[in-house]
């Protein structure tokens, strides 16, 4: 195993990403052309986990880089793998190993495009949670119009199979989360489900209702919890936290992306579908443009797995080269931040 360090040994490991670089449907070359995307953009110093050949391979100019450090890994958890065997199994993975990196000190946080499971379950194995967090939930962050706020959906894909009790810890880790990361003094939280009237819910959103009318939850993460919020409610600005299980949320994830992606394409087809379409370019760009940005969820890249000891953050799998630039500068950004030390001050009350 060998691992050509940067030019500062100093500061290795003091601002490091480890990256899972065999995690994605395009890795690992969309993961190392994000990674010098994110050396020559943002200066964020990298260190590549996985097949060190296969790496190299996808650019050689990784040899002897200023800011980016390759370190081996032989085994590769497969996107369709089974999670938790897989990380148990496989104990020189890419994803085992990035996670031994930052649970060592060698790294200040974890980022993989690859099997969300398996990224869940090494962070559980080789970071650890936090004391007093049951389970880990993702926040992912929509945009919403007219403000540079986000609502924060948890569980985004952690945990399918949630009970209610998470379901309040969910509301919890996404309150620290939206108030940490976009400096909303006291979060509004609500329960995702069919219908904003009480009692509208299956049988878990029925019974975490019970629990998030107690206000004592509310009181220990600064929040307010302002009831049951629909679907079409996710990026209106009406909550700062949408909570629901796993299963829901990564159905509720997936649906807006593909519908925004494609509304998007749409947009930018028509504009150049006749010549007087095209005509307009001048004058609609400067107004589209933004749109494009806050709506594209590739510019945000990646999410957070709220309640691990230290910064982990799950991409997209099909990250290209930009989003896994943009993923790494959220991953420092949050690990720069004070989110879990936020997280640590709830959960150790």
């Amino acid at each position: 195993m060998s691992e050509h360090q940067r030019a500062t040994p100093e500061t290795i490991g003091s601002d490091r990403i480890a990256v899972d670089a065999m995690g994605g449907d395009f890795a690992p070359e969309a993961v190392v052309q994000g990674a010098l995307l994110a050396a020559s953009r943002d200066g964020i110093p990298t260190l590549l986990v996985g097949d060190e050949e296969a790496i190299h391979a996808a650019n050689d100019s990784l040899v002897d880089h200023p800011l980016i450090s390759v370190r081996h890994a032989s085994e590769v958890v497969a996107m369709g793998a089974e999670p938790a065997s897989s990380v148990r199994r496989m104990k020189d993975s890419s994803i085992v190993r990035a996670a031994e990196a930052v649970r060592d000190g060698d790294a200040i946080a974890l980022l993989s495009a690859g099997n969300t499971g398996a990224a869940m379950a090494a962070s559980l194995l080789r970071i650890g949670r936090i004391k007093g967090v049951t389970r880990p939930t993702i926040a992912v962050p929509f945009p919403i119009l007219g403000s540079t706020t986000r609502c924060s959906l948890v569980d985004a894909g952690a945990n399918p199979d949630a009970t209610p009790e998470m379901l309040v810890q969910f509301a919890q880790l996404g309150a620290v989360y939206t108030r940490s990361r976009y400096g909303v003094a006291r979060p509004r939280v609500a329960i995702l489900t069919i219908g904003e009237e009480a009692g509208k819910g299956n049988a878990l959103v029925k019974e975490a209702v019970k629990l998030f009318e107690d206000g004592d939850w509310a009181l220990s993460c600064g929040a307010d919890y302002v009831g049951n919020m629909e679907g079409n409610d996710l990026m209106s600005g009406a909550a700062d936290v949408l909570v629901c299980d796993g299963f829901t949320g990564n159905v509720v994830l997936k649906s807006l992306e593909g519908a925004m992606e494609i509304a998007l394409d749409a947009i930018r087809a028509a504009l150049v579908s006749t010549p007087d379409a095209v005509a307009t370019a001048p004058v609609l760009d400067p107004i589209l443009t933004p749109l494009f940005n806050i709506l594209n969820p590739k510019l945000i890249g990646a999410a957070m797995l709220c309640g691990t000891r230290e910064v982990s953050v799950i991409s997209h799998g099909s990250s290209n080269a930009d989003t896994i630039a943009n993923a790494i500068r959220t991953t420092s950004e949050l690990a720069n931040s004070t989110v879990v030390q936020d997280f640590r001050d709830v959960f150790s009350k």
